[in-house]
């Protein structure tokens, strides 16, 4: 027997509608590529949507045509969020702090039809155009005033005119909720992207999920200013998630410096924000600095990168602003784990608290995790035992785009994430290492992550990695890499001994090595493959 309810299918263009209609006059603020601000309303954004989806289909894009983005958090791109996806297309964005080859290979890889740019990214465009013969047109994102007067690309058009050329009469189509809606890439390191394609429902239900007062707490007296890119897994869901409730939205454009992001918290009263740790370094520097504090931001969001102790207690000591601890990936839609704490634990001393949210969090509805050993056998929720972890749910990835084999899937349909992980008995989950990246000294397990974030605590270090090492004895041994803040005299006997009381003796790193500079990908994430190549064959001193 089926139930008897209306059968209304999950769809993107859904979010716009219901914000347009029910919170028609809340802003969207953005900052723009050219300069100056924007502002308009959810109703408004609306009507400029069904406009692009008429523009577009004139251009002949249909179901399931890719269109790709090269953009900034601007109105704009919100628009393309929405009348792409909304019209039955896939809304490709494209993370521009990729490598070139990696640029080219992705937009040939989705085979978009259409590409939109800003302006910032004129002159990498037209070295991308001559390589990507299956993009038709290349579309400008801004008024014709700022136009160039001579370029190479071919077919080049304004986004302006574009809309300008069409009216908002248009009728949302209606299509089977599983139908494509947007593809990410994820940032491969050694090989090439691959391609994550959600559905209209996945995304759906990630937006229900994060939006949860465990989640993201989202509600309609929030202003949300998401500093974490729309290019970067369709900015943690915050584009879906504030229409869904209604937040004030405030898109930073290319401003990522703290300066220009501090001027945007205070001016349009932002409460909410998320983005990832070195941008959270960055802004807590220049507040420091100005001796500054924030009158209306209450809860920040760090996710993308473990977030370093130190910077969870400064924001929270020195600022009074509450960090969530989050995790998730490119094939998790992306949110998988928030850190907030349950009733009993508000009775724990505040280094028992802080002790708990310093670990990535527990699981959001939709998501199941467990952590299994090499043997593939479940291993206890004890906070102790380390594992490879899996996870599944309804806006996980099944499988990758234009992929031969379905990458990454374990045979009993997990996904398999690359992290290695604990779960303690409360179901908080605490990343400790890549599967690739472990290391395995004396039979037992170190995690590098927090041999790093311990290392990065002390006021001396800019940056860490640590490396496994083979070792004669133990098989490896940790090696540290830092990198001292300018005028630091650190030695590496000093800093070997900061770690004395804080992990067990045998997790000490065996040697630390002065570095200028640590390598790292397109993303910023610490390239532990070129640190190994670095130092292979690297020999510690004997004791």
């Amino acid at each position: 027997m089926l139930g008897l309810m209306m059968n209304e299918p999950l769809r993107i263009a859904g979010l716009l509608e219901h914000a347009a209609k029910w919170h028609a006059e809340t802003e969207i603020v953005s900052r723009l590529a050219e300069g100056g601000l924007h502002r308009y309303t959810y109703a408004a954004a609306h009507l400029r949507s069904k406009q692009l989806a008429n523009a577009l289909s004139e251009l002949g894009v249909s179901n399931g045509d890719r269109v790709g983005t090269l953009a900034w958090n601007t109105h704009r791109h919100f628009e393309l969020y929405y009348g792409i996806s909304g019209m039955g297309a896939v809304c490709h964005t494209i993370n521009p702090r990729l490598f070139f080859e990696q640029l080219v290979y992705i937009i040939n890889h989705a085979e978009d039809r259409l590409l939109f740019f800003d302006l910032t990214f004129l002159s990498l465009v037209e070295k991308l155009a001559p390589q990507c013969p299956k993009v038709e047109s290349w579309v400008l994102m801004t008024g014709r005033a700022h136009m160039p007067e001579a370029t190479t690309l071919p077919d080049l058009r304004c986004y302006e005119d574009l809309l300008a050329a069409h009216t908002s009469d248009y009728e949302w189509p209606m299509f089977d909720e599983n139908t494509a809606s947007s593809l990410c890439y994820t940032s491969g390191t050694t090989d090439q992207p691959k391609g994550v394609l959600y559905s209209h429902r996945s995304t759906l239900l990630h937006s229900y999920a994060a939006s949860l007062p465990d989640g993201f707490n989202c509600s309609a007296r929030d202003v949300v200013l998401p500093v974490v890119p729309m290019f970067h897994v369709n900015a943690w869901g915050i584009p879906y998630t504030a229409p869904m409730n209604g937040c004030k939205l405030v898109m930073p454009g290319p401003g990522l410096d703290a300066a220009s992001l501090y001027e945007l918290y205070e001016q349009e009263g932002v409460t909410f924000t998320a983005g990832v740790p070195t941008i959270w370094f960055g802004l807590l520097t220049f507040m420091r600095e100005k001796k500054l504090q924030f009158t209306t931001l209450k809860k920040m969001i760090v996710g993308g990168a473990s977030c370093p102790p130190a910077l969870l207690k400064a924001f929270d000591e020195e600022l009074s602003v509450e960090i969530r601890h989050a995790w998730g990936m490119s094939e998790t839609s992306p949110l998988g784990t928030v850190c907030t704490l349950k009733p009993q634990q508000l009775n724990l001393s505040p280094d028992e608290q802080f002790a708990i949210q310093t670990k990535q969090g527990r699981a959001i509805f939709g998501v199941d995790m467990k952590i299994v050993d090499d043997a593939g056998q479940e291993l206890p929720h004890d906070g102790v035992a380390f594992g490879d972890l899996l996870v599944r749910g309804p806006f996980i990835a099944r499988e990758y785009f234009g992929a031969d084999q379905p990458g990454g899937l374990t045979a009993s349909g997990w996904f398999r994430t690359g992290d290695v992980a604990t779960i303690d008995p409360a179901g908080f989950m605490q990343i400790t290492d890549r599967s690739k990246d472990v290391i395995k000294s004396g039979g037992e397990w170190i995690s590098s992550i927090e041999l790093e974030n311990l290392a990065v605590g002390h006021p001396a270090i800019a940056e860490a990695a640590v490396i496994g090492v083979p070792h004669p004895k133990w098989s490896e041994r940790p090696l540290l890499v830092v990198v001292r803040k300018p005028d630091s005299e650190i030695s590496k006997q000093e800093l070997l001994a900061y770690y004395e009381g804080k992990v067990a003796r045998w997790w000490i790193p065996e040697a630390v090595e002065f570095v200028e500079q640590l390598p790292h990908t397109a993303t910023g994430k610490l390239l532990k493959t070129k640190l190994r190549q670095d130092f292979a064959g690297y020999e510690f001193e004997k004791r």
